[in-house]
């Protein structure tokens, strides 16, 4: 009563359907999902953060509308300096697109005299009075 051992070609499990090795499926998987990401305006970003900070942050990204609120808090602390053309200006030296709220504010007060307030758009005029509010106690010292 001896069961012949199966085959390779009888063994049970999913039917192949596709002539690639799993290996190669999976990376073109994965390369199809990060042009879909990339397609979305998605990006990785991987930071190293103290093991509590990271487990919060983990349960934070589950809380529906926590990207809005992570969006509001990156709009106070950075500022995107291409977005406001006096500030672009200011910046001809550095090659960043990005500055702290402070070190902007401090790029406005120090070199107010080159700054066309005439012509200032309006959210730039509003971005200089939230940063004087905050790092300047709301005055600006030009």
């Amino acid at each position: 009563m001896n069961t012949p051992l199966p085959t390779a070609t009888a063994r049970p499990g999913r039917p192949k359907t596709n002539p690639k090795p799993r290996v190669e499926q999976l990376r073109i998987a994965k390369r199809v999902q990060r042009q879909r990401d990339r397609d979305a305006g998605l990006a990785l970003c991987q930071i190293k953060l103290p093991e509590k900070a990271a487990r919060r942050l983990r349960h934070a990204l589950a809380i529906p509308g926590f990207d809005v609120e992570l969006q509001q808090f990156l709009d106070d602390v950075i500022v995107e300096t291409r977005k406001f053309p006096n500030l672009k200006l200011l910046c001809w030296n550095r090659a960043a697109p990005f500055l702290t709220g402070r070190d902007a504010f401090g790029l406005y007060e120090r070199n107010w005299r080159f700054v066309d307030t005439r012509n200032m758009p309006e959210d730039e005029r509003a971005l200089v009075r939230r940063l004087a509010d905050k790092y300047g106690r709301g005055v600006m010292n030009v």
